[in-house]
């Protein structure tokens, strides 16, 4: 797991060059990208949010794009559009912004439904469609998205099988007071995002997202998230619990998690520690919980309470 470990280390150190004080945010959206997943930014405006985003595509070398979501957008201006070329007398197509390897689709609660279903291709097949050509996208791919959680006018809430395809959903918050001084002293002369270079080559990212899936997780342990998953689908004050894709997500993070620890094992704590960033916004609290202010991070505590964690075994080799 020492390659995990190093690209995890050396990413995380370069991106806090930019972003000062939210280094388990930034470990956290390190951890959906060794899983190849894909992040729910959700937070107000001017946190730093596309500057996390900004940093880590700067720190692996790779391309990345930024997608300004607004309600007169069309599918088209995502996944792209053919082309006829008059000289060759062919159509040719020309690759929207989604065809990048870091992409950022910002307020992505603006676009209409018609153009946020324009990612759910690429966000789970890992490809895209158009006009009946299948084009697939390069690796790493990850999708993060931003949306104000204050803000709702002019929006259009993220419809479930949207929401379900991020792997996490994090919030960064304000900085703290020292942070933010730090901040200012920082961003003086010029802004720190300009000193940000490649620490991480490209094929050694793919190499260490191909060594998470070699870390060893016990029946047990499985089962763990199996239950735990469950519990949130009973729970009284639960409309919609977890989707099995809530199960994939929390079984790979806890993975990616261990390797980054330096374990090839996982551990209970590991699952108890991801299942809010992993099924937190995978739930839909009943509207007669809602009356109660009951929310969905309430609700795992509540699950993680009641589900009985599992005992120690030696590993079976």
């Amino acid at each position: 797991m020492q390659i995990v470990q190093t690209v995890a280390n050396q990413i995380s150190a370069n991106v806090q060059k930019v972003i000062i004080g939210k280094q388990a945010e930034i470990r956290l959206t390190l951890l959906a990208l060794l899983c190849e997943g894909h992040l729910l930014i959700e937070d107000v405006p001017g946190v730093g949010k596309t500057m996390l985003t900004r940093a880590i595509a700067r720190s692996i070398g790779s391309t990345f794009r930024r997608i300004q979501f607004t309600p007169d957008m069309l599918p088209s201006d995502v996944t792209g559009v053919n082309i006829y070329n008059q000289k060759t007398q062919e159509f040719e197509f020309r690759p929207g912004p989604i065809m990048a390897q870091i992409v950022l689709t910002d307020e992505i609660n603006r676009a209409t439904p018609k153009t946020q279903s324009a990612l759910l291709e690429a966000m789970e097949e890992r490809q895209i469609t158009v006009d009946g050509v299948t084009y697939p996208m390069a690796r790493p791919f990850m999708v993060l998205a931003t949306q104000n959680p204050i803000e709702y006018e002019g929006t259009f809430p993220l419809p479930e099988a949207q929401i379900d395809r991020f792997m996490m959903r994090i919030r960064l918050g304000y900085p703290l007071k020292n942070h933010e001084v730090d901040m200012l002293n920082r961003q003086s002369e010029h802004h720190p995002i300009q000193d940000v270079t490649q620490v991480v080559p490209v094929e050694e990212l793919v190499e260490a997202q191909r060594a998470v899936r070699t870390v060893y997780v016990d029946n047990l342990v499985k089962e763990y998230i199996v239950d735990l998953v469950a519990t949130t689908r009973d729970h009284p004050d639960i409309y919609l619990g977890a989707s099995p894709r809530g199960s994939l997500a929390l079984f790979a993070a806890t993975r990616a998690y261990a390797a980054m620890e330096g374990r090839d094992y996982v551990l209970p704590d590991d699952v108890k520690l991801l299942a809010e960033a992993t099924l937190s916004h995978r739930l839909i609290v009943s509207p007669s919980a809602r009356i109660k202010n009951v929310t969905a991070r309430q609700v795992i505590e509540d699950a993680l309470r009641h589900t009985i964690v599992p005992g120690a075994r030696s590993r079976v080799r």
